[in-house]
C-alpha cells in the first residue's frame, strides 16, 4: 500500500483512498461515544488536526487519564466499552476484581466453606426442640389433670356441694351465712368443691344483682395474721377502688343529663345538680384516701383498721375462703380467726362469713373455746373416694385433657387402683395420670399404655422420696444412712440398738454432735412416719420389746441423695464396720 492511499495530502485536502474498516471504526466509535466526537476534534484554532490511524482529524486525548495505543487487532469500542465497564462496576465480578471500588483478590472457596458453616449451624440449633415437636402430641388440654384445675363437675361430690350452696344461699337473701369447716384427707375435693360454689355464688350475685364477693387465701403461703389481713386489706381497697370508677361514671353521665333536664333526678336520691356535684368530690376524695397496706412495717392493729374500713366502705356479703387453716393457727394462733368470726358484731355495711378448710380433723381442739363455737356453725366431711369413684373422675377429665383413642382400656383401671391405694386421693391419680402421659410423648408412642402407668408410679414415689430425704435435718440422715449401710451389709431385721451403734460412729467421722439412744429412736419414729422406714415393734419374750427396722423406699436411690448433703458425703470413704450377726 502506498503513503498516499493511507494518508491525508498535507494540503489539507482529501484523500479518496480511506479503508472501509476505518470508516466502520469511526461510524462505531462515533455512535458510542455520542456527539461529543465532533466537538472533541476540532482544534482550538479552529482547524483540524490529523489522525494518524484513520487519516481522518486528530481526536486529542484528555489531558486528565491515558488512553493505551490500540494495536490494531481490536476495533477502538472495546476500549471504551472496557473503560465503561471498570467505571460502572458495583459487584463482585467472576475474578472478585472490584466490590465497589475495593480491588482485592476474593476466594469463592472461602464463601462456599461459610455458607457451609451457616447450613452447619441451622441443623444443629434445629435439633434441640424442633426434633421433640416432630412428635404428635397426646394431650389436647394438659391443664385440666392439673390440682388447680376447677372443672365444671366434681363426680361423687354432689352432696357435699349441695350441703355448701344450702349454708351461702343466704348471702343472696342479703343475710349472713353461717361460718364453715371443711375437714377430708388430701386429694377428696374440698378445695375443688369449694371454689365451684364460690364461683356459682358469685356469678348468681351479678345475675341478682346482689354485692357478693369470695375471697380466697392459701394460709400454708399466707401464714402469718399479718400477711393475712394485709392481702386481704389490698384486694378489698382494688375493689373499692373499681367501685368508685365505676360510680364516678354513672354520676358523671346523671350529671349532664340533669344539667339539660332537671327532671331526670326525680327517682334518685339526688335533688339536685349540685347534690351531684358534691357526691362526686366525696368519692373524688374517698379514692385519694385509699393506701394499700405494705406487707411488712405496719402495726398489726393498724392493718386491721385498715382491712375493717375497706370491707365495710359499702354494702356487701363477703364469704372469706381459707384453705390449709390448720397451718395458719399453727403458725400464728387463733388471734385471726378470732378477730374474723367477731367483726359481724360491729361492721355497719357489709356481713363477713368464714369457710376453712383443712387436712387435720382434730386442729379444732387447739382454739379458743370461743373461736371455736362461732367458727364451726356448720362442719362438712369429705371422705376419700374407692377406685370405682376415682375411675369415675379420670375417666370425666381424660376426655377433655387427652386426645380420641390415646388411652388404652388398663390405663385409667391402674391409675385408679394405684391412687384407691393410698387413702383414695384424686390428686394422686391424676398425677399418675398426667405423667404416664409425659412419658408416653417422651417415647413418641401414639397411645398410653399399662407401662406407662407402672412407670409413673414408680418416677412419682422416687421424687416424693428424693424430696423427703433431701430436706431431712443432718441428724435424721445419719440415722437414715446407718440403717442402709446395715442392710447393705446383709443385716435384717435391724433393731434399734444396731442403728444407733453405726450411728455413732457416723457422728464420729464426722465430728456431729452424738444424741441420746432414747432421742435416736425418736427419730426413727419421725422416719416411719414419712413412709422412708418401716418400724414394727416386736416382743422378745423376757428381754423384753424393740424395733425391729427396715427401708421402705429404694436403697440405692436414697443413699445417693443422702450422699449428696456436704456433711453426710465426707462418710462416703470411710464407711465404718459393720458386724454382721446370724438370724435367729
Amino acid at each position: 500500500m502506498t503513503d498516499d492511499d493511507s494518508n491525508t495530502s498535507t494540503d489539507g485536502g482529501d484523500s479518496s483512498a480511506v479503508s472501509d474498516d476505518s470508516d466502520v471504526g469511526t461510524s462505531t466509535t462515533e455512535e458510542s461515544r455520542g456527539s461529543t466526537d465532533d466537538s472533541a476534534s476540532t482544534a482550538t484554532d479552529g482547524s483540524e488536526r490529523t489522525d494518524p490511524a484513520t487519516g481522518e482529524g486528530e481526536v486529542p486525548a484528555p489531558e486528565s487519564e491515558e488512553i493505551a495505543p490500540n494495536d490494531g487487532d481490536s476495533p477502538p469500542e472495546a476500549e471504551g466499552s472496557a473503560v465503561d465497564a471498570s467505571v460502572d462496576a458495583t459487584d463482585v465480578d467472576t475474578q472478585g476484581r472490584s466490590v465497589d471500588g475495593f480491588s482485592g483478590d476474593v476466594d469463592l472457596e472461602d464463601l462456599d466453606l461459610d455458607a457451609a458453616a451457616d447450613e452447619e449451624a441451622d441443623e444443629a440449633s434445629r435439633g434441640l426442640f424442633d426434633d421433640l415437636l416432630e412428635g404428635e402430641p397426646i394431650f389436647e388440654n394438659k391443664e385440666v389433670l392439673r390440682p388447680s384445675y376447677t372443672p365444671r363437675k366434681l363426680p361423687h361430690r354432689e352432696e357435699q356441694i349441695n350441703n355448701m350452696a344450702t349454708i351461702l344461699v343466704t348471702a343472696l337473701r342479703g343475710e349472713t351465712p353461717s361460718n364453715i369447716l371443711i375437714y377430708g384427707k388430701t386429694g377428696t375435693g374440698k378445695t375443688a368443691s369449694a371454689k365451684f360454689v364460690s364461683e356459682e355464688l358469685e356469678t348468681t350475685s351479678e345475675k341478682y344483682e346482689v354485692p357478693c364477693e369470695v375471697e380466697y387465701i392459701n394460709c400454708e403461703v399466707t401464714d402469718t395474721q399479718y400477711r393475712v389481713l394485709a392481702q386481704l386489706a389490698n384486694k378489698f381497697i382494688e375493689k373499692n377502688e373499681a367501685y368508685i370508677e365505676r360510680r364516678l361514671d354513672e354520676l358523671d353521665d346523671l350529671r349532664d343529663d340533669a344539667a339539660a333536664d332537671p327532671s331526670v333526678l326525680e327517682d334518685t336520691e339526688f335533688d339536685s345538680v349540685a347534690a351531684v356535684e358534691t357526691k362526686i368530690r366525696d368519692l373524688e376524695d374517698d379514692l385519694e384516701e385509699f393506701e394499700p397496706v405494705p406487707m411488712t412495717g405496719w402495726p398489726t392493729d393498724r392493718v386491721y383498721s385498715t382491712f375493717f374500713d375497706a370491707v365495710d366502705y359499702h354494702e356487701r356479703v363477703v364469704v372469706i375462703m381459707l384453705d390449709e387453716i390448720d397451718k395458719l393457727v399453727e403458725k400464728s394462733g387463733d388471734d385471726t380467726l378470732y378477730n374474723l368470726s367477731r367483726m359481724n358484731s360491729e361492721l355497719e355495711n357489709s356481713r363477713v362469713s368464714i369457710m376453712g378448710i383443712s387436712n387435720d380433723l382434730k386442729f379444732t381442739d387447739f382454739l379458743d373455746p370461743r373461736v371455736k363455737s362461732s367458727l364451726g356453725e356448720e362442719e362438712i366431711v369429705f371422705p376419700p373416694y374407692d377406685a370405682t369413684q376415682l375411675r369415675d373422675i379420670l375417666q370425666h377429665r381424660s376426655e377433655i385433657s387427652f386426645k380420641p383413642d390415646t388411652l388404652s382400656d388398663d390405663v385409667i383401671p391402674l391409675c385408679a387402683a394405684f391412687a384407691a391405694q393410698e387413702h383414695g386421693d384424686a390428686r394422686r391419680a391424676l398425677d399418675l395420670l398426667r405423667t404416664a402421659g409425659e412419658l408416653a410423648e417422651r417415647d413418641r408412642t401414639e397411645t398410653v399404655e399399662e407401662k406407662h402407668v407402672r412407670h409413673a408410679q414408680e418416677k412419682i414415689e422416687l421424687d416424693r422420696v428424693v424430696e423427703v430425704v433431701r430436706t431431712l435435718p443432718t441428724q435424721s440422715k445419719l440415722v437414715l444412712y446407718a440403717t442402709i449401710l446395715l442392710e447393705e451389709n446383709g443385716v435384717h431385721n435391724i433393731n434399734t440398738g444396731e442403728v444407733f451403734n453405726i450411728y455413732k460412729r457416723l457422728c464420729q467421722e464426722i465430728d456431729a454432735d452424738v444424741l441420746t439412744q432414747r432421742r435416736v429412736t425418736d427419730l426413727i419414729s419421725e422416719l416411719d412416719m414419712l413412709g422412708i422406714v418401716n418400724a414394727v415393734v416386736v416382743s422378745k419374750g423376757r428381754y423384753g420389746r424393740t424395733k425391729e427396722i427396715s427401708l421402705s423406699v429404694p436403697l440405692d436411690e436414697t443413699e445417693a441423695v443422702l450422699l449428696s448433703d456436704s456433711r453426710v458425703g465426707e462418710v462416703e470413704e470411710a464407711q465404718p464396720f459393720v458386724q454382721a450377726r446370724f438370724d435367729n
